[in-house]
C-alpha cells in the first residue's frame, strides 16, 4: 500500500477519482485550492485507489495523506485516465489555439494595414506609404517590437468599442524599438526607438493615448541612450478625445520629453505630406529634419490660421518644401518616403560607429580642385568629395546658408563632420546665415562626438551696411563661441584664401586652435583681403598717382607683393600654420590626425534647434 500526500496547505476542490479506480503515474487525482489558485495533484505511482481521506471543501495541511492505493497485480492493464501535462518544450499543433490566445491574435490583426484596405488604398492613391510600411522599410527585417499596439482613441464616451478598434488602431501612432543598420553595426549599436504618426487614423492627430505612448518611448530612449526616429506627419492636437476630464491638455509632457533628448541621443524627424502644429513642434526639436518635396511644414495648419483671423489658405500654401529648405528648416530634401528612409539610415550610421570596409577616391584629383587663377571661383564640394570615403558624404541644409557647406562623411571608415567655405556664394565670405549654419553644425558634431574637418577658403566675414542690418555681429560670433566649447578633434585645411576673422572662425577661433592647421600650395593669407589691405594701407600712395594706367599698375604691384608675402610657404616658415601639403596627401593627414586625437568627455552639451 502507498500514500499520496498534499504538497501544500490548501482546500479540496474536487476529486477526480473514487475508491476502486486504477490510476497511472501522472493522472490528476484531486484539485486543491490555495490563495485563489488551483493546484493539480497527480499520482506518483500506479495502483488501485483504496481510500480517500478528505472530502470536497475540507482543508488539508502540507504533508497530510490525501489518498491511499494498493499495488496492482503484474498482469493488470493500466489505461491512463488523464493525459500527463504537456512538456514546456512541446510544440502545440497549429490548429490547437486556445480561445484566449485567439482573442489576442484577432485583436492584433485589427491593428495591421490588412484590416483597413480602404484606408490603405486612399493612402497609396496620394503616392504615400502607411506608417507601418515606412517602419518596415526603416527597420531591419523582423527586428521591430511594437509598444502600445492595442491602444485606441480616448473616445469611448462617444464611439463604440468596435468602431474604435476598427478605425483608430494604435490611436494613430505606431511606436516601438527596432534595429537600423544592424548588419553593419550589430545589435548593440543599431537599436532605435521609432515612432510614426499614422495619417490614415484621425489625420495623424495627437491624441491622449498616443501622447502616453510617445512619453513611454521617449523615457525608454533617454534611459537607454537609444536614438529616436519620428515620422511626424499629422495635424497636431486632437480635440475629440472625451474620455479624460481635461480642459486644454497643456499639461502633457511629450514636448518636454522629446526636447530632453537634445544632445543626449541622435534624434531624426521625417516628414512626407502635411505636418502642422504639435507634430511640427516635435519635428522642430529634432537634430535633423528629412522631408519630401511634397511636404508642408508649419506651426499652424489652415484651420488654425483661419481661426486666428489670418486668412484662408490651402494646406499646400503653408510651409511648402522649397520655402522650408531655403530657410533652413529642412536639412535633407528628398523626392519621396523611400528616399527619406534611405537618408535616415545614412544619417544614423554616422552615430553608430566606424566601418571597416570603404572605398577611397582618387587622391590625385584633389591637386586640380583649386584653379591656378587665384581669382577664379570653384566648388569646394569637389574637395569634400575628394577627402571622404566614396559614397559616404551626406550634405545637411544645402538650401540654406549657402556660404558654408556642412556635411557628415567618413574618412577611412571613421565618421566626421565637414564644414567648407563656398566661393560660389559671396566669394566665400561668411554672412549671418552661413555662420548660424556652421555654428549649429559644430554643436551637433560636438554633442555626438564626431571630429570636425574645416576646409577654408574665405575672404572673411561679410561686411557693409546691409549685412549689419541682419545682426551680423551676433550671428558670426556664434562660430567662435561654438568652437570654444568643442570636445572633439578639429582639423583645418586651407584650400586657398585664409583671411581675417572669418578664417580664424573657420579654424576654431585661431590658426593654433585646431589639432592641426595645414594649407595646400594655393593657400594665401592676410589679416584682411589683399585688395582691401592695399586700398586701405596704401591709400596715400595710390592717390598720389593720377587715375588711370599708372594708378592701376601701382595697385597691381602692391597686391602682388601682398600675395607673395602671404603665401602658404611663408606662413609655414613663421609657424603660423603647421605645414603646407600636397593636396593628394590630405586624406592621409586627416586619417593620421583622427588616429592621434581623442574625443573628450561630454559635459551636458546641447544643440540649438536653429
Amino acid at each position: 500500500m502507498s500514500e499520496l500526500r498534499s504538497p501544500l496547505q490548501a482546500q479540496v476542490v474536487q476529486w477526480q477519482v473514487a475508491p476502486g479506480d486504477i490510476v497511472a503515474p501522472g493522472d490528476v487525482v484531486v484539485i486543491l485550492e490555495a490563495m485563489k489558485m488551483e493546484h493539480e495533484v497527480r499520482a506518483t505511482a500506479a495502483g488501485q485507489v483504496r481510500e480517500l481521506f478528505f472530502g470536497t471543501g475540507d482543508g488539508v495541511g502540507q504533508g497530510d495523506v490525501l489518498m491511499s492505493t494498493m499495488a496492482l497485480a503484474t498482469s493488470t492493464t493500466i489505461t491512463q485516465k488523464v493525459a500527463p501535462p504537456v512538456a514546456l518544450s512541446g510544440a502545440m499543433h497549429e490548429t490547437q489555439v486556445r480561445t484566449d490566445l485567439q482573442r489576442v491574435l484577432d485583436r492584433h490583426a485589427h491593428t495591421l494595414d490588412a484590416a483597413r484596405p480602404d484606408a490603405v488604398r486612399r493612402r497609396h492613391a496620394l503616392g504615400l506609404r502607411t506608417a507601418r510600411e515606412n517602419i518596415e522599410d526603416l527597420c531591419d527585417a523582423g527586428s521591430f517590437t511594437e509598444y502600445g499596439a492595442l491602444a485606441v482613441a480616448a473616445q469611448r464616451n462617444r464611439r463604440s468599442d468596435d468602431d474604435l478598434m476598427r478605425n483608430t488602431p494604435a490611436d494613430g501612432m505606431v511606436t516601438g524599438i527596432g534595429s537600423i543598420n544592424g548588419d553593419s553595426f550589430g545589435p548593440d549599436q543599431s537599436r532605435t526607438v521609432v515612432m510614426a504618426y499614422d495619417a490614415t487614423v484621425l489625420a495623424g492627430t495627437q491624441g491622449m493615448r498616443n501622447h502616453q505612448k510617445t512619453d513611454r518611448m521617449l523615457g525608454i530612449a533617454l534611459a537607454n541612450k537609444l536614438p529616436v526616429v519620428l515620422f511626424a506627419e499629422g495635424g497636431g492636437g486632437r480635440p475629440g478625445d472625451t474620455d479624460m476630464p481635461i480642459v486644454a491638455g497643456l499639461h502633457v509632457s511629450t514636448f518636454a520629453s522629446y526636447a530632453r533628448l537634445n544632445g543626449q541621443v541622435p534624434v531624426v524627424g521625417i516628414v512626407a505630406g502635411r505636418c502642422f502644429a504639435g507634430n511640427a513642434a516635435l519635428l522642430g526639436c529634432s537634430d535633423v529634419i528629412i522631408a519630401t518635396r511634397a511636404s508642408n511644414i508649419g506651426m499652424g495648419g489652415p484651420a488654425m490660421v483661419e481661426g486666428g483671423g489670418l486668412g484662408v489658405f490651402k494646406p499646400e500654401q503653408i510651409g511648402p518644401s522649397d520655402t522650408q529648405h531655403a530657410n533652413g528648416v529642412i536639412d535633407v530634401l528628398v523626392e519621396d518616403e523611400a528616399a527619406a528612409v534611405r537618408a535616415a539610415k545614412h544619417y544614423l550610421s554616422f552615430f553608430q560607429g566606424r566601418v571597416q570596409t570603404f572605398d577611397s577616391p582618387d587622391a590625385n584629383a584633389l591637386r586640380s580642385v583649386v584653379p591656378e587663377n587665384r581669382l577664379r571661383v570653384y566648388d569646394t564640394r569637389a574637395a569634400m568629395t575628394g577627402i571622404c570615403d566614396t559614397g559616404s558624404l551626406l550634405e545637411l541644409r544645402s538650401g540654406f546658408g549657402k556660404g558654408i557647406h556642412t556635411a557628415l562623411a567618413r574618412i577611412e571608415g571613421r565618421p566626421v563632420g565637414i564644414i567648407a567655405n563656398n566661393p560660389l556664394h559671396l566669394g566665400g565670405a561668411i554672412d549671418a546665415d552661413a555662420a548660424d549654419k556652421a555654428a549649429r553644425f559644430m554643436q551637433l558634431c560636438n554633442a555626438h562626438g564626431l571630429p570636425l574637418v574645416s576646409l577654408v577658403d574665405t575672404p572673411g566675414f561679410m561686411v557693409g551696411p546691409e549685412i549689419e542690418e541682419r545682426a551680423q555681429v551676433r550671428h558670426v560670433s556664434r562660430m567662435f563661441v561654438a568652437a570654444a566649447h568643442l570636445r572633439v578633434p578639429f582639423f583645418s585645411v586651407v584650400l586657398r584664401k585664409g583671411y581675417g576673422l572669418g578664417a580664424m572662425a573657420m579654424c576654431a577661433g585661431g590658426f593654433h586652435s585646431p589639432d592641426f592647421t595645414v594649407a595646400w600650395p594655393t593657400g594665401e593669407f592676410g589679416a584682411m583681403g589683399l585688395e582691401g589691405a592695399v586700398k586701405l594701407g596704401y591709400r596715400k600712395e595710390l592717390q598720389a598717382q593720377p587715375e588711370g594706367p599708372a594708378r592701376d599698375a601701382l595697385y597691381d604691384h602692391l597686391v602682388a607683393k601682398q600675395y607673395e608675402a602671404g603665401q602658404a610657404m611663408n606662413m609655414a616658415a613663421t609657424l603660423e600654420i603647421d605645414a603646407v601639403i600636397d593636396p593628394a596627401q590630405t586624406r592621409e593627414w586627416l586619417a593620421r590626425g583622427l588616429a592621434s586625437c581623442v574625443v573628450r568627455e561630454s559635459r551636458g552639451l546641447s544643440i540649438d534647434t536653429w
